[in-house]
């Protein structure tokens, strides 16, 4: 849908057949089909879904849509402007409320939010909306107008709420943010941080919850919930909320809301007796579940006071209307989830699961999707170890953000291996390879098929690294003598052109010395929307060259986070520290039981005192680990490894899980709540730390610069 229409001529009265007031006839209506917009069901995916929303809320909604801020509503709106529907819908608002559009906060605030893309909330005004036998009655109104954006991100409406004040209908006017929040959510988690978090504050409750199905079947529930008073930072909620699990026949009220699809509304009395795992469910007298009546996943939404507290009817309205929202989301998101689980694991199916283990070669990798989610993308890495001893890595990308692309990436990714496992140097690699992508172009009949890689190897015993590149962007070296500050600079490696399309054969061959780093990126780091290349590789440059080791986790970390902005393309780094002296590891399983973070916490202080580490060091680490492994077994629910490499510079810990969400032993709710906490502390008590994912799972590491001996 464009961003603005222009004028086209709307009948003056009703079509045949128009007068049914129901949303369906609303949305149908065949006047759509004479504006700029068209029918409703060519509008863009994102505007029907926010057409869907206001058409299936209880409370009055309407849109103003395109330059002309053409009417769609729903069945409360068309109350409010009595005998204006039918004749409203589908016409310019200035017209259907022609007499009044140019009073001072009428048609000014709709016009200015929808050039501005700036939200506005009106309090206690009058609005002039009904329209009777040549009168006009001025009721007071809240209202809540804020833009409505298409799939790009363009402003082509504006959403406006409006109710007559009172201290319940005073709560709808987060209905507008609470819409335009749930609209920028992509998972189940994100659709429960922004349900809990609105529904905690708008309802001022002592207690609210989130419930959805596993499924469907006999796969079972899961819940989370939030409590007034707990403590929610910025660290939190960059980690899954911690959803407790349930059997298919869970007497929760919530999962009885969702099984069933009714409400129930208790005023006074204990209805969280019988699944009480703490104080906070215990005090809960007051509580309201709410079924969100979606039509695919099911769940519902609960809100609990711990005094008596009779229900509204404006309060159930308003309830009603934010399930409504949430289940749309939570489809929304089901939807998204089952797409995008099967395009990554196809793409992490195909990248090593697990890297090299040197003595003195430290390797990391990280890759993380675009923007979109959902399509397998052709970025892939690799580190392997030659039969001359020296260590290969590659780093490439196959055009194409498809299914196809990815298994073309696997074909690519292991015939790179083979044909440096027969000749190692970096220019005859490239050049099989460069055969290869044109004889499956060729097969394909396309001429698109094209493939950019770097291609490297390292030598330890001579400390050199020789580099062949086809179109890549060029390597990054931290430079790190045990004197000096470290610097970053690109090899200067002939790129050429991609495989595929003439690749001409060359290479570069730099030092490599104990301290130093090599990177190899993906475009994607570097690359934005309205930003040059060159500012970029710079951002990247000056983040490498700054960061507060060499370390190859924490470098992949910083790399993709060097450049500020959303990249629409997949971002790939592989980093290999030559280290200045071996590093000392260790590894320890960790089985999914309640006593396992504390015999993480014994072993480590075993491990560490065996190591001659310095107490500050360990205690600051045992703290660490213990609360990653809680996070851990807590929301994958499976066994976890922790990983402890030691080094002359740092101590790096690393928390791996297989990330299936399975059922965590005895797990209660008050352990729970202290995830925020605990995870400030790894902020505050570690130099850096991140999140990875896996091939199977996902990574929580920090690191810990050791004090000088």
């Amino acid at each position: 849908m464009p961003g603005t229409v222009g004028r086209v001529p709307t009948p003056a009265g009703p079509l045949p057949g128009t007068a049914v007031p129901g949303t369906a006839a609303v949305a149908g209506h065949p006047r759509w089909g004479a504006t700029a917009l068209g029918p409703y069901e060519s509008w863009d995916p994102a505007v029907r879904a926010t057409a869907e929303v206001v058409l299936g809320s209880p409370a009055p909604m309407a849109l103003h849509l395109g330059a002309e801020l053409l009417l769609l509503y729903n069945e409360a709106y068309a109350e409010l402007i009595g005998d204006r529907h039918p004749h409203a819908v589908a016409r310019p608002a200035a017209e259907v409320f022609a007499e009044v559009w140019q009073r001072p906060g009428i048609g000014d605030v709709i016009e200015h939010a929808y050039r501005t893309g700036t939200p506005l909330l009106d309090k206690e005004i009058p609005l002039p909306l009904h329209h009777a036998a040549g009168a006009l009655d001025q009721p007071v109104y809240t209202r809540a107008c804020s833009p409505v954006r298409d799939s790009r991100g363009r402003v082509v409406g504006v959403l406006s709420v409006v109710a007559e004040t009172s201290p319940a209908t005073r709560q709808l006017q987060g209905l507008s943010d609470f819409a335009a929040a749930l609209s920028g959510t992509l998972t189940l988690d994100d659709v429960a941080r922004v349900a809990l978090r609105y529904a905690i504050t708008s309802f001022d409750a002592d207690r609210v919850s989130f419930a959805v199905d596993d499924g469907g079947g006999a796969a079972g529930w899961r819940m989370v919930r939030r409590v007034r008073g707990e403590l929610v930072d910025e660290a939190d909620e960059r980690l899954p909320p911690l959803w407790r699990r349930g059997p298919a026949g869970w007497s929760a009220p919530a999962v009885v809301s969702a099984r069933t699809g009714q409400a129930t509304f208790i005023d006074d009395g204990e209805p969280l007796h019988e699944i009480a795992v703490d104080r906070h469910d215990q005090k809960i007298r007051a509580l309201a579940a709410v079924p969100l009546r979606a039509s695919v996943v099911r769940g519902a939404l609960t809100v609990g006071y711990r005094s008596a507290h009779p229900w509204s009817a404006a309060e159930r309205a308003l309830l009603a209307a934010s399930a409504e929202l949430i289940g749309q989301a939570t489809e929304r998101a089901r939807r998204f989830e089952t797409q995008h689980g099967t395009a990554q694991l196809l793409q992490r199916s195909m990248l090593p699961e697990n890297l090299p283990v040197l003595p003195r070669l430290r390797i990391a990798a990280r890759y993380d999707p675009g923007v979109d989610g959902n399509a397998a993308g052709g970025d892939f890495y690799d580190a392997f170890v030659l039969p001359t001893g020296e260590l290969g890595v590659v780093l490439g990308d196959v055009a194409g953000h498809d299914v196809q692309a990815a298994a073309r990436m696997g074909q690519v990714r292991a015939a790179l291996r083979a044909l440096a496992l027969n000749d190692p140097r970096p220019d005859q690699v490239l050049t099989g390879l460069d055969r290869l992508v044109g004889s499956l172009g060729a097969e394909a009949g396309t001429y698109e098929l094209f493939v950019t890689v770097a291609f490297g190897v390292i030598d330890v015993g001579r400390e050199e690294l020789t580099l062949a590149s086809a179109g890549h962007p060029a390597p990054l070296v931290r430079r790190c003598a045990p004197s000096g500050e470290p610097r970053a600079e690109y090899v200067d490696v002939p790129s050429g052109a991609p495989l595929g399309v003439g690749y001409r054969a060359a290479t570069r061959t730099v030092a490599f010395s104990p301290g130093d780093t090599l990177l190899l990126f993906s475009d994607g780091v570097v690359e934005r929307r309205r930003r040059g290349l060159s500012d970029g590789l710079a951002r990247l440059a000056e983040s490498v060259a700054g960061a507060p080791s060499g370390d190859p986790r924490s470098l992949c970390g910083v790399a993709s986070a060097a450049v500020p902005g959303a990249t629409e393309d997949d971002v790939a780094v592989l980093a290999v520290e030559y280290a200045l002296r071996p590093s000392r590891s260790a590894r320890m399983e960790v089985p999914a039981e309640p006593t396992a973070p504390s015999r993480v916490r014994h072993w480590m202080t075993a491990q560490l005192t065996e190591w001659e580490v310095a107490e500050s060091v360990i205690g600051a680490a045992v703290l660490c680990t213990s609360e990653l492994t809680t996070n851990a077994l807590l929301h994958a629910g499976t066994a976890a490894r922790v990983e402890v490499d030691l080094s002359p510079e740092r101590l790096l810990v690393s928390v791996a899980d297989s990330g299936s969400r399975g059922t965590v032993t005895r797990a209660r709710t008050e352990t729970l709540s202290s995830r925020g906490r605990g995870l400030g502390l790894i902020e505050e008590l570690s130099d850096a730390w991140g999140t990875d994912p896996t091939v199977r799972g996902s990574t929580v590491w920090f690191e810990i610069l050791l004090p000088p001996t």
